[in-house]
Parts: C-alpha cells; structure tokens; sequence
C-alpha cells in the first residue's frame, strides 16, 4: 500500500519532492494543470501547504520565464542552488517561437539523470531530454501534433520506441506526456505510486476531473478524421496517421493495439463501415490533397511522403477519389494554396 510520504536516507517522512523546469514559450496549461493537482493531493482542508509533496521552480537565472500565452513565471531557484528532487518535471510547449532548452537546462537533465530523479517530460519537453541525450532505450510518448517535428529534429530515433497513440507514457525512470489536459493525468499517475488513491482521486474531483485518464487511453483524434468511440479503432486510426508515409500492415497494427486482424476488421466495420485498409488510404489521400494545395512539392515527393509507391500509384488512386489527375486538382485551387502560403 503507498504511503503519503517518501522517506530519506535517516529513514524520516519527508515530502515527496518535484523540480519543475520551465521551457521558454511553455504551455501554461500543462504547467498548471501538473502543479495543481500536487497542491490539492498535498495537503487536507484547502490549506495547500506542501506537506505530502512539495514543488520548487528552477531555472538558469531567476528571470522570469514567458509562458507562450504571455504571462511570465519566475523560478524561485537556479539550477546550481537546487537540491535533491525525486522527481524533475520539463514543461515545453511552443517549438517554433524563440530560443529552446539552453546549455544550462541540458546540463541539468543530464545531472538529474545520473542520480535517482525520475525524468519527466511534459508537452514538448520531451525534446530538450532529446537533446540532453537521456533517452536512448526508453519509449517517448510525443503529441500526434508534434510528431513530425520530433522525427525531423531527431532522425536518429528508433520510431519503434516513439508513441504518438497515448496520452503518456512511463518507462522506468523516464516519464513522457503528449500535454494539455494530460498533465493532470500524468501527475495523478505519479501521485498514486506514493499517495493513498482516495487523496488523488479527491484532488481530481476538486479539479472537476472525473476520473484520472490511464497513459494508454488514445489522444484526441486529429482534425480531419471521423471521430470514433471505440478506443481501439481511435487508436489504430492515430498509428495510421503516425505512420502516413510507411503504413502498418493490418497484422502489425493488429499487434500494436493487441486485437488479431480480424477482431481489428470487426471493430472498424463497425465504427466506420470500412475496413482498416480502405480507411487508411482515406487518411493519406487527404494528406496527399492538403498537400498538393498547401505546399510546392512535387506529386513524387508528395506521393512518397502518403505511402504511395511513386506518383503514378497516387495518380491512380486520386481519380478514383476525386475524378482528376493530381496535378489538375492543384491547378484547380490555386486560391487555397496561396492562403496556406501567405500564412507560413
């Protein structure tokens, strides 16, 4: 059974203890969602006092750090004054709006790493633990949203390891989470290795939260895509859109979601009225035609990338769907390529 508190090496209760690290352009919900749910489990009578767990800002410098919303959020100690933390917790969030993760806040992670932290990395700051170089061999739970982006940033990465299909994961001491909403999962599920259930379970009822979601409950299904209740047939629907430009063989899909083919085949019937085949060619058709309309690339280049085998097999499968060559579809809606150009 757990027990509110974690002990030290004298044997005494003491708090459990989480550094939090702010990325520049953070998202504040992730950020607070994580830290409000260790405020409410922490103490009784809405004193919020951190007596079964207690959390410290740290950073380079005491200067405030801008969350990507704008409000700005000051560490309350530097990285060189920090103690002991039996957890740290990166909180990223924009990856295209000012400068990254610093030399400083690497060192860190790589400092904790070699001590008994256990790493976590919420929204995008599974990439600064990336570029620490402290996840070789763990599996990497990383936004749908953001997946490409991580393949791009880190070509090196053994996509068998990457999951673009839950809300997070836990590796042994390496903890990753898509973000958003699913802070407050990730922190619930911590808090149960150490706190009584009924406490955690309290804090999310406080919060409006029904239930703590599990790591592998499926993300929110990308925009575009028929949203389906089953969360297996959800989740296959994600691994296709994770893996456009390889697709999974039904077997192998099959094998990731732990169903056999035909109970998969079963499933997508149902929920869609079609076979997973036919769904995933939907899936990278659209793709190919927002590409086309939103990007100078070639129909080889774009073939390539939808898991067509060349241009002339994505040709063939474009008629069928549309009634027109790939090429004719572009010419026939300049205007919407030149909106998605004028906004890059």
């Amino acid at each position: 059974m757990p027990s509110d508190l974690t002990h030290n090496k004298a044997g005494t209760a003491r708090p459990l203890r989480f550094g939090i690290v702010l990325l520049p352009n953070f998202t504040l919900t992730a950020f607070s969602g994580f830290v409000d749910l260790l405020r409410l489990a922490s103490d009784e009578g809405d004193m919020s006092r951190p007596v079964r767990c207690s959390w410290t800002i740290v950073g380079e410098s005491l200067a405030p750090v801008r969350a990507s919303c704008g409000i700005q959020v000051a560490p309350w100690t530097t990285f060189d004054e920090a103690g002991e933390f039996d957890y740290v917790v990166v909180v990223g969030g924009l990856l295209h709006s000012g400068p990254s993760a610093s030399k400083a806040t690497l060192r860190f992670i790589q400092d904790a790493a070699k001590g008994p932290a256990t790493l976590v990395g919420i929204c995008t700051g599974v990439f600064a633990l990336m570029r620490a170089e402290v996840m070789n061999g763990y599996r990497i739970c990383v936004s749908w949203f953001h997946y490409w982006d991580f393949v791009e940033r880190f070509p090196g990465v053994d996509e068998r390891n990457l999951v673009a299909d839950r809300l997070f994961v836990i590796d042994h001491r390496r903890i990753t989470c898509s973000g958003g909403r699913a802070s407050i999962d990730v922190a619930a599920a911590i808090l149960l290795r150490h706190v009584e259930a009924t406490i955690v379970q309290k804090a999310l009822r406080i919060m409006l939260v029904d239930d703590a979601q599990k790591g592998n409950t499926p993300q929110p299904h990308p925009p575009g895509l028929e949203p389906a209740t089953h969360p297996k047939v959800r989740r296959a629907i994600l691994l296709m859109e994770q893996h456009i430009g390889q697709p999974l063989s039904l077997a192998e899909l099959a094998r990731r979601l732990e169903l056999s083919a035909r109970q998969l085949e079963r499933l997508f019937a149902a929920e869609t009225g079609k076979s997973p085949h036919a769904y995933g060619r939907q899936i990278r058709i659209r793709m190919a035609s927002w590409l086309l309309t939103s990007s100078d690339r070639t129909v080889a280049d774009i073939a390539t990338s939808c898991g067509f085998s060349d241009a002339s097999h994505l040709g063939r499968e474009f008629r069928k769907e549309f009634g027109e060559s790939p090429a004719a579809y572009r010419v026939a809606r300049p205007q919407s390529r030149a909106l998605a150009m004028a906004a890059n």
